[in-house]
Parts: C-alpha cells; sequence; structure tokens
C-alpha cells in the first residue's frame, strides 16, 4: 500500500518516525480545546474533535496522498479563528465554522484544479527555499520558547534565560543527548530524547505527576459542534473578510510548508488535496482550521518517506484520547531539542538562495526574518511575497515576475489591508 521498498524505506523507520511526529505534535490534543474555549465552545468537546480531525488529516494524508506529512489543528490557526474571527470580526464561533468551511471550499478548488500546480510553478525557487529556512528558523524558536531557554523581556522583548532554570537545563540536558544520537543515525533517536527528557525533568522537578491520577474523558457537550456551521452572517461585509482573508492563509502557509517539508515533490499535489479535504471537515465537525504542522519535519527527520508515517501518527490519535494525562507530563523542554535539531535541518536550504542578486535576496531574508519574529509562517510568505514583484519592478527586471506573483502579492496586500480594519 505505502510502496515502502520502492521509497528505500523501512517499516520499522517509517513507525518510529510515525511516532517521533506524534511525539511532538501531541501537545495540540491538551491546547487546541483550550484556546477555542476562549471564543465560547465547550472544552471537552473541542478537545475530543480536535483528537477526531487529526485523526481523519493524518488518513487522508497516508491513505490518499501516501505522504509522511501530519495535518492537526494549527497552532495559530487556532488564535485567527478566536481573536481574528470571533473577537475582531465579531463572528459566533458558529459563524466562524462556517467562515472555515467556505474558505475550505476555496482551497479544495485550489487543489483539485490545475491552480495548486500552476502556483507552485509560479513560485520562484528563491521563494520556496526562504519558506524552508524560514519554516527552519521557525520550529527553532518555537523549540528555544517553549524549551525555556529564550523569554519574555520587558526591555529587548525576548532575551536569554538563566540557564540554571530547571526547564531551560532540562532543554539543554536533552539536547547534549539527541545530538550524539542523531548525528550516529541512531533508529528512534528523537523518540529516546523525548522520553529521556522526561526522565530528567522529573528529576529537576519540573513534571507535573498530578495528571496521572484522573483518566476519565466525558463526551458530553460534543454534539454543540457537530454541523454547528451558521450561515447566518453570509450577507455580511466581516463574514466575507474573514472567509477571504482565512483562504490566504491556508492555501499559502499550506503550500510553503508542503514545499518545504515534503521529500517528494512529486507527491505536492495530492498532500494538498489531502490538506484541503480535512479544513472542509474541520467547519462540519466543529474545530478550527487543519494545518500541515511543522512537526512533520521530525518525522521526515527520522526517516519517514510514506504514507505509513502519517498513518501511524493517525492511529496514535485515537488511544491518546484517554492517554490524555500521560503526555501532559512530557515537558516542553523535552520536546524542544528535537525541533530545534529539525529547524537547522530546514535552514540549511539557505545556501540555494542567491544572495548574489538583491532582488531574489531581500525578499527571501525578509519572509525568514518575519516568520520567526510574527510567530506566524503566513505572515513571513505574505512579506515575502509582496516583496519580490516590488523589488523586481524597481529594478526594471519586471519580466522576471510570472503574473500569478503579481496577483498573489495584490491579495497579500489586500489581506493586511483588511486585517488592519
Amino acid at each position: 500500500m505505502f510502496h515502502i521498498e520502492k521509497e528505500n524505506t523501512t517499516v520499522r523507520t517509517e513507525l518510529v518516525a510515525g511516532t517521533t511526529s506524534f511525539m511532538t505534535v501531541a501537545y495540540i490534543i491538551a491546547v487546541n480545546g483550550a484556546i477555542l474555549q476562549l471564543a465560547g465552545m465547550p472544552y471537552e468537546a473541542a478537545t475530543i474533535v480536535t483528537v477526531i480531525c487529526s485523526f481523519i488529516g493524518c488518513m487522508l494524508m497516508a491513505l490518499w496522498a501516501k505522504s509522511p506529512l501530519i495535518l492537526v489543528p494549527g497552532m495559530g490557526d487556532n488564535a485567527f479563528f478566536v481573536f481574528t474571527l470571533v473577537f475582531s470580526l465579531g463572528l459566533t464561533w458558529q459563524q466562524a465554522l462556517a467562515a472555515v468551511f467556505l474558505a475550505g471550499i476555496v482551497f479544495m478548488l485550489t487543489a483539485v484544479t490545475k491552480g495548486a500546480d500552476y502556483l507552485s510553478r509560479s513560485i520562484p525557487t528563491s521563494m520556496i527555499n526562504a519558506m524552508t529556512a524560514g519554516i527552519g528558523l521557525f520550529i527553532a524558536f518555537l523549540g528555544l520558547k517553549n524549551g525555556g531557554i529564550i523569554v519574555a523581556s520587558e526591555g529587548t522583548f525576548v532575551t536569554l534565560a538563566k540557564l540554571s532554570d530547571p526547564y531551560a537545563l532540562t532543554t539543554i540536558l536533552t539536547l547534549l543527548i539527541a545530538i550524539p544520537l542523531f548525528m550516529r543515525n541512531v533508529k528512534g533517536s528523537f523518540l529516546i530524547a523525548i522520553i529521556a527528557g522526561t526522565g530528567i525533568g522529573a528529576l529537576l522537578g519540573i513534571v507535573d505527576f498530578s495528571t496521572l491520577r484522573d483518566f476519565s474523558i466525558s463526551l458530553n457537550g460534543y454534539g454543540e459542534l457537530f454541523f454547528a456551521l451558521d450561515f447566518s452572517g453570509i450577507g455580511t461585509l466581516n463574514f466575507w473578510t474573514a472567509v477571504f482573508s482565512l483562504s490566504m492563509v491556508i492555501i499559502f502557509q499550506n503550500m510553503g510548508a508542503q514545499l518545504g517539508m515534503l521529500p517528494d515533490k512529486a507527491k505536492f499535489r495530492r498532500s494538498f488535496q489531502a490538506n484541503s479535504v480535512s479544513v472542509i471537515s474541520a467547519g462540519l465537525l466543529g474545530c478550527s482550521p487543519m494545518t500541515t504542522a511543522a512537526e512533520s519535519a521530525t518525522g521526515i527527520a527520522s526517516g519517514g518517506r510514506t504514507g505509513l508515517t502519517s498513518f501511524t501518527t493517525g492511529i496514535l490519535f485515537i488511544p491518546a484520547l484517554f492517554l490524555i494525562p500521560l503526555f501532559k507530563i512530557i515537558p516542553n523542554s523535552a520536546i524542544a531539542p528535537v525541533l530545534i535539531i529539525v529547524g537547522c535541518l530546514m535552514f540549511q536550504s539557505i545556501k540555494e538562495i542567491p544572495f548574489n542578486d538583491f532582488t531574489e535576496a531581500f525578499p527571501a531574508y525578509l519572509m525568514m526574518a518575519i516568520m520567526p519574529l510574527s510567530f506566524s509562517i503566513a505572515n513571513g510568505i505574505a512579506f515575502g511575497f509582496i516583496a519580490y514583484p516590488i523589488l523586481k519592478l524597481v529594478t526594471g527586471r519586471r519580466k522576471e515576475v510570472s503574473i500569478t506573483m503579481y496577483v498573489i502579492a495584490f491579495f497579500f496586500l489586500l489581506y493586511f489591508i483588511l486585517g488592519s480594519i
């Protein structure tokens, strides 16, 4: 089914890669419900739908696309759902779900037609490499922040933490274990590091074992989310602003992530299609938009090449629903080193960017800088895509830019204008 031999991999490697991807992204089960709760959605129901949508997304990616990428409700997309669609644009969460559904339809129309292939061919190579490197910086920053090494500062926004802090110390010690394991190509190196990091965290007192007391879960309330989408706002400007801005975010964010992470770019079109269907299902089932998880890169770095990787991750989501307290004891400091290493691997694509040509270098640089600093892959892609045609125009090299790039830049500019209203 997954062409294991053809892809020069093994069942064991794929299973380990899928488990590694799951371990690095399992936090979404506990976190997504807490964020959606801010919009008025019931927490337990939102947690259940997070698991259901993650399972469906990973199965779509595994069985349709035969891709190692994983799909989960996106961190950032859930915040966009709550703070932009509900709080800023004034939609109810039911109307916001309708906007997710329609944005998913727009996404699917792009994915099932020649639009996706046309868009991917129209994007300059420097932009694709910048996306990969920028996502690498984003993942690395995420690891450094979650691992307690980089912390908030009133004077400088961010600063280096005291390395004697137990969270930072756990991250550093786990990193010292993970790097040699990875460099020696030890099977399951990241998984071993996460388990070791949890042990180190327990010794340093940052693991909360109290969550293990209650493994119960209630299915009450899920009916409130299932098919709860509300189209009553369809005649308002705010509703269509939500649909447009969400469509821009999910289409180009996922295109950038997939082109940046897929080992085999021939799987892009079907992976993109699987992603679009997962967004539609999220709107129907009562969840924020699904996205290609940046943590997919950890499974790929562990050797994942086929759909068996995403299939394994998807399967693990089901028992995880009943083992949430067990995954809650894994500290962020045990997962952070994996993200830091994977960030470095992805950042290496920077060497493919022609820095001797400023019209190529500056948009790429802007994209890579904005992603981690704005904590948004979508914002970074938007800045890069707007800057690229502008620099080509002012230097008299407009013929080097496809019509598609001008159109994309215009819509990203419109996205920022509407977002600031």
